[in-house]
């Protein structure tokens, strides 16, 4: 019998890519998701979708008793810099409360390993050497970072005195296809939403900021191979760093959009430019980004023109 993961958040961007990377490798898959930002049509047809809260222990417990998992993928989060500044509170329930009782439930059912979703660009906070490894000093300066950093020391205090293994993947600035165009967060998506719409669209600050962009199918595979090795805290991402207007310019190319970009007020608690060596992820999982930039984008455009 195959080996059994629950992803939670898999109904998700980022979460749905890693269900289907699993499932071509063999595993079965059990989802839950709340589908408060996933959707339904990203779900695969060969995984069991649970409806169901990371914060509700009961339903959880329902969950891996049913499934009997040998890891978990935790990809379900609040994960919007913006608005965990203006809903702190709802950002540690979240991150933190619901991932603290995702590992009980982990730890009760004997799950050999935890593969969570951290964050590479909102961990480290402003002012570090750049790209930044593991072992720079995790500042984040705003609530949504905190709440991950906060969720990975929960981590490590279960591996002490448990025993439950685990993988933290801080991931880069996440792009690719089912990246929701009209949320807050996923500046590629909102740009290619915007431009295949013909609408104007806002650069917030003056678009030098600098962001790893990394592809979502490379995360999907880091995913993977943190499954079946390493363990600790890893950086996934591209080590290169690409500014909001050169995103702009190669998506303005890529969907024939002629407007001029439109330039507002930086937005609080973001960092000015972040990139991340994935030289640890490298040695320990084997795993290195595949996608370039260029290649990267043109496939999301060409995923949006369908799907959105």
């Amino acid at each position: 019998m195959p080996d059994r993961v629950i992803v939670t958040g898999g109904a998700g961007f980022i979460g749905s890519h890693i269900v289907d990377t699993l499932i071509d490798a063999g595993y079965e898959v059990a989802v839950i998701d709340n589908l408060s930002t996933g959707r339904r049509e990203n779900l695969n047809p060969k995984a069991t979708f649970y409806e169901a809260d990371i914060c509700d222990a009961d339903a959880l417990e329902q969950v891996f008793a049913e499934t009997k998992p040998v890891a978990v993928s935790h990809q379900a989060a609040m994960a919007d810099v913006r608005g965990s500044i203006e809903a702190p509170d709802a950002y540690a329930m979240v991150n933190v409360i619901g991932t603290l009782r995702l590992l009980k439930a982990a730890h009760r059912h004997g799950v050999h390993k935890i593969v969570m979703a951290s964050t590479g660009g909102a961990i480290y906070g402003e002012g570090v050497p750049l790209p930044a490894t593991e072992d720079t000093m995790a500042h984040p300066i705003d609530p949504y970072g905190v709440s991950k950093l906060s969720a990975e020391h929960y981590l490590y205090a279960f591996r002490h005195n448990f025993g439950l293994d685990y993988c933290a993947l801080r991931y880069g600035n996440v792009y690719g296809p089912r990246q929701n165009p009209f949320g807050e967060a996923g500046v590629v998506a909102i740009f290619c939403g915007r431009m295949l719409r013909g609408e104007p669209l806002t650069i917030n600050g003056d678009g030098k900021q600098q962001r790893d962009f990394t592809y979502v199918g490379d995360v999907a595979d880091a995913n993977l191979r943190a499954i079946r090795s390493g363990s600790g805290v890893y950086n996934i991402g591209t080590g290169i760093g690409a500014d909001v207007n050169t995103i702009f310019e190669h998506l303005a190319r890529l969907t024939g959009y002629t407007l001029p970009a439109q330039y507002g007020p930086a937005k609080a608690g973001e960092v000015r430019a972040n990139t991340l060596d994935a030289t640890r992820a490298q040695r320990d999982l084997g795993w290195r980004a595949s996608v370039s930039l260029p290649d990267g984008l043109a496939r999301t455009v060409a995923h949006m023109r369908t799907a959105w």
